[in-house]
């Protein structure tokens, strides 16, 4: 593995289209993968939507000038949650929605990681581990919060799963977001008691962490949740499968945990960067040299908190084996909201809340009009008016976007000739 260190490859994004695109590598290699290889469904179908992302394959969508009326056509994006060409839209989407529940309250940063012993385990018991994980880690900071030694409260916070490290290998962990207080059995809103870098100790999270889900996972096996394919087929015996845990599992797991966030709007940018990605931007994409891609990767240095880029290769082939490796089961939900930001009580909770700390405060004016996901470009032809969508083609059929756009591109095409 060749790797260097290089400039911050964030610096060279832009609104133009990359150089090189994971959809560009699926293209040129992607047959000889399925040949040498057997895929199933769901990844040969995310192979086929990134190789035919806005190739026309999925219709094409017509957008129309608001002021001169002059059209543009454009062709349909997959929408495919793991193409990295159609992660912005549904991102911003997400973000803007969140806005709705910021608090002008601290939030704090933390990060459960699985140990990399679970790895093979996972590759056969996707669903569950990845399930395990959620539920395991949202536990153990339930239990902390509800403790009266901490909060003793109901906390609110959102679960974001991530399945990779920088080089695309496996590495299971769950980003938190997590409020800075929560509401007491009687109504309270209360703070925590130390306000300070942690939210809860870190090596008192780690050691419930790994308690809770061991015993989580050893039913599993008992209730036969779990299967043991390959080389893994002697651990199908409980007993070799509780010795394995006792010998293999590390007694420290990773919990990371970060200072409070510095205000809702840096709250918003980290929901922005981690909610809705793919497992590797097209941005990060250097190049195909001798069949290895090469690309950025970013390393995080703890003591200093700070990151620094390197640049790695892989085997072409390889390099699509580790992008399917992290292809989420059907209907898996990869963000999650628990506590009282839980679907359903979320906006309950958040304006009892508002009302308990009294704050009127308008919080979410400034990231707002950062996360506008209305932003229409600008008519090349006029300069002056925007293009607004008007109708979508694609194999169902017309649909019209907006009435509007649509009769001005009508007039535009069939001109008057009473």
């Amino acid at each position: 593995m060749h790797a260097a260190s290089c400039e911050n490859p964030s610096s060279l994004r832009s609104y133009k289209r990359p150089d090189l695109e994971v959809a560009d590598i699926f293209k040129k290699y992607g047959a000889e993968y399925r040949k040498q290889y057997k895929l199933n469904k769901k990844q040969l179908q995310v192979m086929h939507s990134i190789e035919h992302c806005r190739d026309g394959e999925f219709g094409h969508h017509m957008d129309v000038c608001d002021h001169c009326g002059y059209p543009e056509r454009f062709n349909n994006s997959c929408r495919d949650r793991h193409c990295p060409k159609c992660t912005g839209i549904s991102r911003r989407k997400w973000v803007k929605a969140r806005l709705e529940d910021l608090l002008p309250i601290a939030y704090y940063h933390v990060v459960f990681t699985l140990p990399h012993v679970l790895y093979p385990l996972s590759l056969f018991n996707a669903v569950l581990i990845y399930e395990l994980l959620f539920e395991c880690a949202a536990e153990t900071l339930k239990v902390f919060a509800d403790d009266p030694q901490w909060l003793g409260a109901r906390i609110g916070y959102y679960g974001v799963l991530h399945t990779w490290g920088g080089k695309l290998w496996q590495h299971l962990h769950v980003h938190f977001i997590v409020t800075g207080g929560g509401l007491k059995p009687n109504g309270q809103w209360v703070e925590l008691k130390y306000q300070s870098k942690f939210l809860f100790p870190v090596k008192a999270l780690s050691k419930r962490f790994r308690g809770i889900f061991i015993k989580a996972l050893k039913r599993a096996h008992r209730q036969g949740e779990l299967k043991f394919p390959g080389q893994l087929k002697e651990l199908e015996n409980y007993d070799a499968f509780d010795k394995w845990i006792y010998h293999s599992f590390p007694k420290k797991w990773v919990v990371f945990a970060k200072s409070p966030f510095a205000g809702p709007e840096k709250v918003v940018k980290y929901l922005g960067l981690y909610t809705n990605r793919a497992a590797i931007s097209n941005y990060r994409l250097i190049g195909i040299k001798e069949d290895r891609v090469h690309f950025y990767y970013k390393i995080y240095e703890k003591k200093t908190d700070s990151v620094r880029w390197e640049k790695a290769s892989l085997p072409a082939l390889e390099f699509i084996g580790r992008f399917l490796m992290h292809i989420l089961p059907c209907g898996f939900h990869r963000i999650r909201h628990y506590g009282f930001l839980s679907n359903g009580h979320s906006k309950k909770y958040v304006a009892l809340i508002r009302e308990l700390i009294a704050d009127n405060a308008d919080q979410t004016d400034e990231p707002q009009e950062s996360l506008e996901i209305t932003n229409h470009p600008v008519c090349p032809k006029c300069k002056k008016g925007k293009l607004v969508p008007a109708l979508s083609v694609h194999r169902f059929g017309i649909v019209i976007l907006n009435i509007g756009a649509y009769f001005q591109y009508i007039r535009k095409e069939i001109p008057d000739t009473s």
